[in-house]
């Protein structure tokens, strides 16, 4: 079985050409580290470079420097973040707070982390880390063996105490992450607990109950999730790296089975990205004969995601603002988590594979889209905004995307920052 390759630090020689190739960038630049150039603060500061050039390696090293940086100072000191700003002041934000997108944060601050060991960023997700598992983490009524991650319901929504299966999941994938950068930070059990609180809200079939709220009898499955059965997965495959004999792998790989399945007879596939990184892990941590579930259909179903996303891609050079994107609407977000996916598919592909070139052409095209995107300058430095366009006419749905356009969220910085330190680490691979 493999090291984890997204969370495992580089070696010192990898790490150094790092450093070169950004220092190479900001010389060219005319700019010292500390000093970095004037210009646009907005989207599209950036000038166009080929993302397989050094300086482009370089630039998509400086743009993860910059989002690891805003996310450390989004943290407070209680260990929450400041969950949605607005670079617009004219425009009123909503007292907004979603643990599952503050566990998933911390999952890109700890792959960053594992990219350069910044103490900042260590400090910052650390904090974090302690409000998920100190404040959010709690006993499941059904079982004492079991822990979930409650969502707080808003105080003016009337929506009962619950645990979702996506929280669970995030929140495994934020705890196990932490764990290669500080072992023992949660206790072994207690990731175990969580794992069992997944496995209980699975199904026969390897599908799942999406939450469990105890005022309505507990496990609930009138409503189902795209991503949360990708993000369970993904957190028991990274349970798995950590208790080797849990038998955490089996009821991941399920999972995927049945999803896996059960679109074989869609015309179309969901971009369904955290399946996508799941299918990674779990390739990478099974052995010849541990996976309990067919190869082929995993890589299959997996080729049926990423060509579902390859014709998404806006490949219009005469639309230069949405080129490389994959929403019309020039949402970033979008962008970022398929180019996750993307690049998870990247680490299972053979190298001789035919839809390998088309992958890694549209993975330097969104890189491309993300770096034109990314603030450079100023309070929201490392920032992505909610859209790069705007919507014409005077209309109240216009007015309405326009006002949210320049909103940032923590999630937009955070599948930004993963899709940028994937790039990285494919870019700089021994």
């Amino acid at each position: 079985m493999r090291e984890s390759r997204m969370r495992q630090p580089l070696g010192r020689a990898v790490r150094a050409s790092l450093c070169v190739l950004l220092l190479a960038c900001l010389a060219l630049a005319g700019c010292s580290p500390a000093a970095r150039p004037g210009g646009s603060s907005g989207p599209g500061a950036r000038e166009e470079t080929s993302p397989a050039s050094p300086a482009a390696v370089s630039r998509t090293i400086e743009a993860a420097a910059l989002s690891a940086g805003y996310l450390v100072q989004a943290v407070g000191e209680d260990g929450r973040f400041a969950y949605l700003v607005n670079m617009n002041p004219d425009v009123e934000v909503a007292d907004d707070y979603n643990i599952l997108r503050h566990a998933g944060t911390i999952y890109s601050m700890a792959q960053y982390y594992a990219l350069e060991p910044d103490p900042a960023v260590l400090e910052a997700m650390l904090r974090a880390g302690a409000y998920l598992r100190d404040e959010a983490l709690g006993p499941v009524p059904d079982g004492e063996d079991m822990l979930a991650v409650w969502s707080d319901p808003a105080e003016d929504r009337d929506i009962p105490e619950q645990a979702k299966l996506g929280g669970a999941g995030l929140g495994l994938v934020a705890l196990c992450s932490i764990e290669q950068a500080r072992p023992g930070f949660t206790p072994l059990e207690d990731l175990r607990k969580l794992g069992r609180f997944i496995t209980y809200l699975q199904k026969d079939d390897g599908s799942y109950h999406s939450k469990y709220i105890p005022s309505a009898g507990g496990r609930q499955d009138e409503w189902i999730s795209l991503y949360y059965p990708g993000e369970a997965a993904l957190g028991l495959a990274m349970l798995h790296e950590l208790d080797t004999e849990g038998g955490w792998l089996e009821p991941a790989a399920r999972s995927i089975e049945y999803l896996a399945l059960e679109r074989e007879g869609q015309a179309e596939v969901p971009a369904d990205h955290w399946v996508l990184l799941a299918t990674d892990t779990i390739f990478h941590e099974a052995g010849p004969d541990e996976l309990p579930v067919s190869r082929e259909l995993f890589f299959s179903h997996a080729l049926r995601i990423s060509e579902g996303m390859l014709a998404e891609q806006i490949v219009d050079p005469g639309k230069p603002v949405l080129y490389g994107g994959f929403t019309r609407d020039g949402r970033t977000t979008p962008t970022s988590t398929r180019l996750e996916g993307l690049q998870a598919v990247l680490g299972f592909l053979p190298e001789d594979h035919e839809r390998r070139p088309a992958i890694e052409s549209a993975v330097e095209r969104g890189i491309s889209f993300l770096l034109r995107s990314q603030v450079t300058e100023g309070e929201f430095a490392g920032a992505f905004p909610r859209s790069v366009r705007r919507m014409q006419g005077d209309s109240e749905e216009a007015r309405e995307f326009n006002e949210e356009a320049t909103e940032v969220r923590i999630d937009y910085v955070q599948h930004a920052l993963s899709a940028l330190v994937a790039n990285i680490r494919l870019e700089t691979a021994e």
